[in-house]
């Protein structure tokens, strides 16, 4: 699966797994780590933890066969690494603490619909 597909379906599960601001980051040009930065927040631990799931179940319902999971323990920042694309899955309170967006601010933030 290319890259453009790749996060096109994480961003529908993230739709249907109820995420809130969604943002899409292009880094292509600036490491060669992946090529999309996706993040998301959820309304609580339990929420965080649901959408990241819902992410590696669709994913996988597309031909993904491999996710890499970071933080499912801790439920409050969820790294669901899937080479290509990369996603963020964060409580509100994580997400402006750690403020990754302002990180990669010099990389083309899409938004949700991957359109800039």
């Amino acid at each position: 699966m290319q890259a453009e597909q790749l996060k096109d379906v994480v961003i529908n599960a993230l739709e249907n797994g109820k995420a809130q601001d969604i943002s899409v980051i292009d880094v292509k040009e600036r490491t060669s780590v992946t090529d999309y930065m996706v993040l998301a927040s959820g309304t609580s631990n339990r929420h965080v933890r649901s959408v990241a799931d819902t992410v590696v179940k669709e994913v996988k319902l597309n031909g993904v066969p491999k996710a890499n999971i970071e933080g499912a323990d801790a439920s409050d920042w969820i790294l669901v690494d899937l080479g290509d694309v990369v996603v963020h899955v964060m409580t509100t309170a994580s997400r402006e603490f750690y403020d990754l967006e302002r990180l990669w601010r010099d990389a083309p933030n899409l938004g949700a619909a991957g359109s800039e």
